[in-house]
């Protein structure tokens, strides 16, 4: 099971972005998340005329590590840690510091 899914917020705990917050926009593999306005690069485009894009420099998201993102907890409006906890024979996911469940366990 997944600790941190699409949709949840989360706060950056290392790399140049530390401290930001941001919504989890997608998952890109196993271990990296697509973080919405977090590490963020200038790409540079050359122009594709068959998908109608245009060329020069692109401000786009980059995938970052897991490892160096915690969950936000609303309650204390700090980072927290996921747990996995058993409920009515379902497993569900719970923040680690207040013991709340996170919505779509």
């Amino acid at each position: 099971m997944n600790k941190i899914r699409k949709g949840d917020k989360v706060v950056v705990l290392a790399g140049k972005d530390k401290g930001k917050q941001g919504v989890v926009v997608a998952r890109v593999d196993a271990e990296r998340l697509l973080v919405e306005g977090i590490n963020m690069v200038k790409k540079h485009q050359k122009p594709n005329p068959m998908r109608g894009q245009a060329g020069g420099v692109v401000h786009k998201a980059m995938p970052i590590h897991q490892s160096n993102v915690s969950l936000f907890d609303p309650e204390t409006g700090k980072p927290s840690r996921a747990g996995v906890q058993l409920v009515d024979g379902k497993k569900v996911r719970v923040l680690k510091s207040t013991g709340m469940q996170l919505a779509g366990s």
